[in-house]
Order: C-alpha cells, then sequence, then structure tokens
C-alpha cells in the first residue's frame, strides 16, 4: 500500500476551520485523470453541475441530472486522495421539499463516496442545510450569481448591482451558514460585496467571481487551462491548452496521411518466426 493511501482527506470541520486563515484552494474536476492532477494541489474539489456546459455542451447547468452527477462524482473519488470532495446537487433534485433534498443528497453521498454536497441557497435553503446536516450531510452553500436561476436572472450578469440585491445576498449568505452551511461560494459580485458576506458570516467564503479577500478561490478548471476561446470576465487563463491540443492534433493528422506515423519505434517486431507447416505425407501402402 503506497504512502499517499495513509494521508486523511481534508474535511469539512477543516475547511470551516480555515476562515480567515490560510486561503482555501479550490477547482473543479469531472473525470479520474483531472482529479488525480487536482487533489496533489487543493483542498476541495468540486463536481460542478458545470460539467453539462464544459464536458456535455449544454447551454446551461438546468438540463444536468443526478445521475450524471454520480457518474462524474464516482469517476473523480476513483483517484483523488486527500481532497474534499463536493457535488452539486443538479437542479430539481433538492429545491421542493427537505425530503426530496435528502433523498437526493443521501444518494449523491452513498454511491460516489463524496464528502459534502452543494445546493444554490435561495430562500429555501437555511431549512433544507438544517435538515441535511442534522442527519449527516455536510452541505455547502452557493450565493451571488446562481447558474441554476439563469431563466428567473435573465443570464449570467454579476450580482448586486443595487442595494436591495446585495443586501438579499448578504441574508442568504447569513441565513445559509447558520443553518449549519460549511462554507459558502460567492459568485459574480464586486469586490465590496464579497468582501461584506465575508465579514458577515463565521465560515469561510469561497469566491469565484468575487474577491480576493474570500478565504478561499475556485474555477472551472477548464476554463484556467484556456480549454475554451470564450470565458467569463473572472477568469485567469493560467495556460493555453486549446491551442496546445490542436498543434498536437494538427501533427497527428499530418503524420497519418504522410504515413510518417507509427514509425518503427511505435510498432511492435517479433524475432520468433512462425512454425514451417509439415506436408502430409501420404502414407505407405502395405503391400
Amino acid at each position: 500500500m503506497s504512502a499517499q493511501s495513509h494521508i486523511p482527506r481534508m474535511t469539512a470541520p477543516e475547511i470551516t476551520a480555515r476562515k480567515g486563515k490560510e486561503p482555501i484552494v479550490c477547482l473543479t474536476a469531472y473525470d479520474a485523470p483531472m482529479a488525480a492532477i487536482v487533489d496533489e494541489y487543493c483542498d476541495l474539489i468540486l463536481v460542478g453541475d458545470s460539467v453539462g456546459m464544459v464536458v456535455h455542451g449544454l447551454s446551461s447547468t438546468v438540463g444536468v441530472t443526478l445521475e450524471m452527477m454520480i457518474l462524474h462524482g464516482q469517476a473523480v473519488m476513483r483517484t483523488s486522495k486527500k481532497a474534499l470532495v463536493v457535488v452539486d446537487l443538479p437542479f430539481g433534485s433538492y429545491e421542493d421539499s427537505v425530503e426530496t433534498a435528502f433523498k437526493s443528497a443521501s444518494r449523491v453521498l452513498m454511491e460516489t463516496g463524496c464528502q459534502a454536497i452543494k445546493i444554490e441557497s435561495g430562500s429555501y435553503a437555511p431549512a433544507t442545510i438544517s435538515y441535511l446536516t442534522e442527519r449527516g450531510i455536510p452541505v455547502m452553500a452557493h450565493v451571488g450569481l446562481r447558474p441554476q436561476s439563469v431563466n428567473v436572472l435573465g443570464g449570467y450578469r454579476a450580482r448586486g448591482r443595487d442595494q436591495k440585491v446585495a443586501t438579499e445576498i448578504i441574508n442568504n449568505a447569513v441565513a445559509a451558514a447558520e443553518a449549519g452551511a460549511f462554507a459558502i461560494v460567492v459568485e459574480g459580485v464586486n469586490t465590496k460585496l464579497a468582501e461584506q458576506v465575508t465579514e458577515a458570516i463565521h465560515v469561510p467564503t469561497i469566491g469565484i467571481g468575487a474577491s480576493k479577500h474570500c478565504d478561499g478561490q475556485i474555477l472551472v478548471t477548464p476554463d484556467m487551462l484556456g480549454m475554451f476561446d470564450w470565458t467569463p470576465k473572472f477568469v485567469k487563463k493560467f495556460t493555453d491548452l486549446k491551442g496546445e491540443s490542436e498543434k498536437a492534433v494538427k501533427a497527428y493528422a499530418e503524420q497519418v496521411k504522410a504515413r510518417a506515423f507509427p514509425s518503427k519505434e511505435y510498432t511492435y517486431k517479433f524475432d520468433a518466426q512462425p512454425a514451417k507447416k509439415t506436408p502430409n505425407k501420404t502414407p505407405n501402402k502395405i503391400k
């Protein structure tokens, strides 16, 4: 057994204890290879419903199903070892009642082995968070720009432009924290509002398009790796994976057409020669 297998995973209480201390590093992952990479450097891995857009090509997260989240959660859990793994509950799987939320959340935990779930926090959130945490399910909340509410909000615009909405976001964050959320994602708000939310609650804020003054940061991994031509304003591309991938595919195609690939070093050669077949001998006739 490897030494790494003895490393305990980060827990929800440990994430909460990081409030105001060393920044919490978070990224998304949706498959086993990427989970193995980000696990080395992240405190928390989110299997986000953004998988619907960045992997499955959906126009929003609204079409993501519970089965999709479980499938990708299982893949991430197979190769991650030390980060806390949180799986999003998708649209329609938790909003109508606390019982529905528990049924969906418990299924995710049991079928993936993840350590927590995340929900977007509207007025229904405090009751749901309290119900789940009392029954052993850690919950991360999500305020500000809420992608599952894109049809109500009218798009993916930054939130909190007027005082009424800003106050609502702060109140939602406070209510979620008091209900038992161990951390809260704050998405798509200005720096001042992000700081106000961070100061107003006793649990860590995880910023995405918010402020460096949040207790941690998260980005959608394919965005920060430069897999897409367009990304939100708040995304910094740390590399150009799309460009590098296109170069590699172009080179491959050219070598295949020129019959330059596969060359000898990429093919099999066996020294043993096939046994020669012996001709059938006609038996001697008995005279």
